[in-house]
């Protein structure tokens, strides 16, 4: 399938009635503000209608020691099993989706195609949810629809990505990401309260809600999402500019009055042709950071589908709390994750190394769940702070791959500036870790029958894991800051003039003194020695010359 043509995309409606309205259009830094807080919303709603199932596990299957009835077929002896094999139906659909919506990502019309994947996720997610209403007790029914809910889902990602990476380059794009992709814990924090506020309704209306909140947003990105920068009058030099703010892309009239050759390139990312998956894997470094998101997503997932019924089945303070109570108190770990997200693109950005970041908040994830698990249950407080840390870092590496990584991936040099790959890689990276996604709740809710602490057992494997397949990539990422370090040494002109200056000074000063005693008693054996201290100040290192002097 070929790209889509700008007359086939065009600007969205919105901006079309805005600009008749105002009667001028908007600058590219204002439309890059309106790209990020579009694509903010639309993955907030994208992961508010995930959070919905996690909220209503403890209704559908209450515990022995309620008198609640449940929910066929979930209430009986084998419903956390089942309810383990409707997140793994959701997730394995949505992984297996991801592969196929980054590739039509990179072909189709983005706008259009996130449009239509928030439309189809907020009727299905609303259709879970009218199986209360219809008093549905097939199992077959909640598979089904969470399994079609999935295949919806896997377009937001690889969209949202593209669709920023078009807009932005590479310099502070791991804080920047690391501030938008927020939206993640943002649409669990809301997912979570919406759900839980209309808890006492009925369990369905906690599907209803997100669902139309989704199908609202879907309507915001269609009227006023450009995709594109050509989509509003703009053209980019080989697809992505070389900096954040700054006017790296251009209006389309004023490239058209410049030289000739410039026009060529106006072709931007709507003619170029999408490559392949396995032309994608071959980038270097999308096949670790894939791999380690994996496992970093099997712990990050766990936690977001889970937690809330670990809260109600633990004994927090000497007493259990309400599901609506769990519900609400869980998005203290989502909070935790915004701070994470933040921290870790920051800390990526500053270091100028994503993989040595990730790996180091995956092994300080580990104590922290250690700690949380077993401390966790003291008291309330201890609890929520525990549960922030863990939350910061366990979603700080997940945020900085899923966001700062994927993008950096695809947009590498090897594309020779090809931003056609964004979706693609992204969706590969993406789509890897989202099978751990999967793997993680599947296995909580046959190892959660057996007891939390080999639940904890998992997550802490499943982090060392992730971290270590990173090795190669850290050694890497500290051997060339070593490299560039020493480069920079030998490349500073200024360094060497004041290093010269510093010894011949000081020569000048020990000969001058070595004249002046010849004719001392001493024979000049102190200003010898000091020639004999000069010449060896000669032959060490520049830093150990300038300590010395």
């Amino acid at each position: 399938m070929s790209p889509p043509t700008a007359a086939m995309r065009g600007t969205p409606p919105g901006i079309l009635l805005l600009r008749t309205l105002r009667g001028q259009d908007w600058n590219l830094r204002t439309y890059r503000y309106v790209v990020l807080l579009i694509t903010f919303l639309a993955y907030a709603c994208y992961h508010a209608t995930r959070k919905p199932t996690g909220i209503v596990k403890s209704v559908l299957c209450p515990d022995a020691h309620t008198k609640a009835q449940g929910w066929s077929p979930f209430n009986g002896p084998d419903g956390p099993s089942k309810l383990g094999e409707i997140d793994l139906a959701f997730l394995a659909c949505y992984s297996l989706g991801m592969y196929v919506a980054g590739h039509l990502g990179d072909t189709l019309d983005l706008r259009l195609f996130l449009t239509t994947g928030m439309m189809g996720s907020g009727i299905f997610v609303a259709l879970f949810g009218m199986g209360f209403f219809w008093n549905v007790h097939e199992f077959w029914f909640y598979l089904s629809m969470q399994m079609v809910a999935g295949l919806f889902q896997a377009t937001g990602w690889p969209s949202v990505v593209a669709v920023i990476g078009n807009w932005f380059g590479k310099r502070k794009r791991g804080l920047i990401m690391g501030i938008w992709n927020a939206h993640t814990s943002v649409g669990n924090i809301s997912g979570s309260l919406l759900a839980a506020s209309v808890l006492d309704h009925g369990w369905g209306w906690s599907f209803m809600v997100p669902g139309g909140l989704i199908i609202c947003g879907g309507l915001v990105v269609y009227f006023f999402l450009a995709a594109y920068p050509e989509d509003v009058g703009f053209a980019t030099i080989h697809g992505v500019g070389s900096d954040l703010m700054p006017d790296t892309l251009v209006p389309a009239e004023d490239e058209e009055a410049g030289d000739e050759g410039r026009g060529a390139q106006r072709q931007g990312s709507m003619y170029r042709t999408s490559i392949g998956l396995v032309e994608a894997c071959m980038i270097p470094g999308v096949i670790p950071f894939a791999l380690c998101l994996f496992f970093a997503k099997l712990v990050a997932y766990t936690f977001l589908y889970w937690l809330p019924f670990y809260l109600t089945k633990t004994e927090i303070g000497g007493e259990y709390i309400s599901v609506k109570a769990a519900g609400n108190i869980s998005t203290m770990f989502d909070v935790g994750g915004i701070f994470g997200g933040i921290l870790a693109g920051y800390l990526s950005d500053k270091l100028e190394a994503r993989a040595t970041t990730a790996a180091s908040f995956m092994y300080l994830s580990i104590p922290s769940m250690f700690l949380y698990r077993h401390y966790g249950s003291a008291s309330m407080p201890i609890n929520i702070v525990l549960m922030a840390i863990t939350g910061l870092l366990v979603n700080g590496p997940y945020a900085l791959i899923t966001t700062a990584v994927s993008a950096d991936l695809g947009t590498h040099s090897s594309l020779r500036g090809d931003s056609r790959a964004l979706a693609t890689v992204t969706a590969i990276i993406d789509g890897t870790g989202s099978v751990g996604a999967a793997l993680g709740p599947l296995l909580t809710g046959f190892l959660s029958t057996r007891g939390w602490d080999e639940v904890f057992l998992m997550l802490s494997i499943g982090a060392f894991i992730a971290g270590i397949l990173l090795t190669r990539l850290v050694i890497a990422e500290i051997a060339e800051k070593r490299g560039r370090n020493l480069y920079r040494e030998q490349q500073n002109p200024g360094a060497k003039f004041w290093l010269n200056w510093e010894l011949r000074m000081y020569l000048v000063l020990q000969l001058n003194h070595f004249y002046k005693s010849k004719g001392d008693d001493d024979s000049g054996s102190d200003s010898v020695e000091g020639l004999m201290n000069t010449q060896i100040y000669l032959s060490t290192t520049p830093e150990a010359v300038i300590s010395v002097i």
